[in-house]
């Protein structure tokens, strides 16, 4: 007879080789067994009969504000969120203020998240095109999960264009460059069109397809000068999904659940600056087009870009208004729905949100249900329905776009390192504390 600290009884486990009914046991942070027997014993006992096991989600775009623009979140806060949608690991952007661009300010950051974060957590370190020394650092740099590079401006002052500058990153680092990936030349000759808005629908007709299509063959002949590969964050169009398509080898690439669900003009119809973030949401052709560049494998993994903003900055009206929006708790469910209609399959979703992410950063401890792995997992029920409030979100920010939504899928509990921190939507060990990745 064996002791455990949690078994999870009769639960139908997403398997990389498919699902199982199984008796999962975890010891000491790690799954332990598979195959635990009505015998054993264990501190904490979850029945799981009815519901599935999935590995946690790795969340590998959020920006949670801190430092310097804590109003709108900080690393408690945003952690708090993810843990409670599922996420057992977040990685982090670096458009903070000041912006995150030395070993010193990655190293500020782990410091603060290992107070404070309720999940295990990485940071990207910023590209300036003038600290490429500091880039350099990154294999050695504790919990930094590669580079950042803003191609056209967004939130922050974060911003690289210039050819030689790129291919110097490109060429002289080995990390991980992920992008943000829009056209700044275009962006700034198309001003007048947000300068001369009344609405803003004006906003997707600024940052048009080409703006960010432009932006991406651009990179990923940068890429193939270079000889590497290049991750392309939030992608939104047909033509950049059907680019890609033919470019894999020099290619990974990510959408968002926002991009997936929420299309244009009806959703800024509905919401208004709410709506709001960058690259824009497109309309249903384009939305469209990343449905059939996700089933054909064009599309790597799914990230939630969580970016708040507080809803008086939201409120003043288009220009003013930031672009961003929450995300990271919302995430799993909204990709779960997709499941119940038959979007996607189970064990696709699995891949894209856990399976992909951890492969793709090196995570080789995570993204699997499988023994010796670490038990960073989500008890989810596939059949309850639900509807998305604003007052269910932990974020400081306090609201979603998927507010009124009715959806079908629902994280009930959330283990990380074999420690159940989430139950439905509550944290309920306020003590534990998340790891930098290794």
């Amino acid at each position: 007879m064996a002791t455990y600290d949690v078994i999870l009884k009769n639960i139908q486990a997403q398997l990389p080789s498919g699902i199982k009914t199984c008796n999962v046991g975890i010891e000491n942070g790690k799954i332990a067994s598979l195959e635990a027997s009505e015998n054993d014993s264990a501190t904490t006992v979850i029945d799981g009969t009815g519901k599935h096991l999935l590995p946690g989600v790795i969340d590998s775009q959020v920006h949670f504000r801190e430092p310097g623009l804590t109003h709108k979140e900080d690393l408690e806060s945003g952690s708090r969120s993810a843990a409670c949608g599922g996420v057992t690991t977040f990685l982090e952007m670096p458009n903070t203020n000041p912006s995150t661009t030395t070993a010193e300010a990655i190293a500020k950051k782990v410091e603060l998240a290992k107070s404070k974060s309720h999940t295990h957590f990485g940071f990207f370190i910023g590209a300036t095109g003038e600290n490429l020394d500091e880039l350099l650092k990154v294999p050695t740099m504790e919990g930094c999960c590669g580079i950042k590079i803003f191609l056209g401006s967004s939130t922050g002052d974060l911003l690289l264009y210039n050819k030689e500058k790129l291919l110097e990153v490109f060429k002289g680092t080995k990390s991980m460059i992920a992008v943000h990936s829009e056209n700044e030349e275009m962006l700034k000759e198309n001003k007048s069109i947000q300068q001369n808005a009344t609405d803003v629908h004006a906003h997707y007709k600024w940052r048009d397809v080409e703006t960010a299509f432009s932006s991406t063959t651009r990179v990923i002949e940068i890429a193939k000068e270079a000889g590497r590969k290049v991750h392309v964050l939030h992608i939104t169009s047909k033509k950049e999904i059907e680019f890609l398509k033919d470019n894999k080898d020099f290619c990974t690439v990510e959408v968002t659940p926002q991009h997936l669900t929420l299309f244009a003009p009806d959703i800024y119809n509905e919401i208004g600056t709410y709506a709001q973030m960058n690259p824009p949401i497109r309309t249903k052709e384009n939305t469209d087009a990343l449905w059939v560049g996700l089933e054909n494998g064009t599309v790597d993994v799914i990230g939630s870009d969580h970016a708040p903003h507080t809803k008086e900055e939201k409120d003043q009206g288009y220009p003013k208004s930031p672009s961003g929006m929450p995300g990271v708790q919302t995430m799993l469910p909204i990709m779960l729905d997709h499941v119940n209609k038959g979007r996607l399959s189970l064990e696709k979703c699995v891949q894209l949100l856990s399976e992909n992410p951890a492969k793709l950063y090196g995570l080789e401890t995570k993204g699997k249900i499988q023994v010796g792995l670490d038990a960073d997992l989500v008890m989810v029920d596939l059949t309850r329905k639900w509807t998305v409030e604003d007052s269910a979100m932990m974020s400081k920010v306090g609201w979603t776009p998927f507010k009124g939504k009715e959806i079908q899928g629902w994280p009930e509990v959330t283990i990380i390192s074999g420690v159940v921190v989430a139950r439905d939507g509550k944290i309920v060990n306020e003590e534990f504390k998340g790891s930098p990745i290794r």
